[in-house]
């Protein structure tokens, strides 16, 4: 969710923590993990108030093709307002 979060734009840890409905622990020690596979990188702006903000490195985008293709999924088979599978309705296609 925070990879996908991250998805060509840049974000502080604030935004993320919302977007994501994630514990600031959790989204802390996410993004500390992301960091260390090289996914993300951290830009800290010193100027006050201080702000810590997150962007996908180059191996972080490469997987944007598979949030395009998971997302393109969703919208074909998922029903975004019941949450119910609509495979169903292409049984005939």
């Amino acid at each position: 969710m925070v990879l996908y979060d991250l998805h060509g734009e840049e974000k502080r840890f604030n935004e993320l923590k919302r977007s994501t409905g994630a514990s600031s622990r959790t989204l802390s020690r996410g993004l500390d993990d992301f960091g260390d596979l090289g996914f993300v990188d951290r830009r800290m702006e010193e100027a006050a108030p201080v702000a810590t903000y997150y962007s996908l490195t180059e191996k972080g985008e490469s997987l944007c093709p598979v949030f395009d293709a998971v997302e393109s999924w969703a919208d074909e088979w998922v029903d975004a307002e019941a949450g119910t599978e609509t495979a169903a309705a292409h049984a005939d296609d």
